[in-house]
């Protein structure tokens, strides 16, 4: 089980209500890249559900779990939409697409699932 750490959320929004398309996406950096580095590719993704009007809620974090499991991935996140119809947007979206320029020099490897929510 995957725990985060720092989480942050920039969408005060109840998504719970209703069933909502997480797409989570998780983060292995390079050893090579620094600290700045990684804290730019924060800022970047931070920023890209106030650009983009179809994200409905965005939070974040670092792993802290104590299981060792995370095979070198560090950082998850995960975006909510309403529909498939607005996740295509988002993903070709130009502002998507000049967060990955920020990310791409610094990742190891990216891992990337989505799910319709079910209670």
């Amino acid at each position: 089980m995957l725990l985060f750490g720092s989480m942050a959320s920039v969408s005060a929004q109840n998504t719970t209500s209703k069933k909502m398309l997480r797409h989570v996406v998780l983060f292995k950096f390079k050893d090579s890249a620094t600290p700045a580095q990684v804290k730019e590719v924060e800022d970047a993704f931070r920023k890209v559900p106030t650009k983009i009007k179809e994200v409905k809620g965005f939070e974040w974090g670092t792993n802290n779990s104590p299981e060792g499991l995370a095979q070198g991935f560090t950082h998850a996140f995960l975006v909510t939409f309403d529909s498939e119809a607005a996740r295509e947007i988002y993903l070709p979206h130009p502002d998507h697409k000049a967060f990955v320029k920020v990310l791409e020099p610094h990742l190891d490897k990216v891992l990337v699932i989505d799910y319709w929510t079910k209670e």
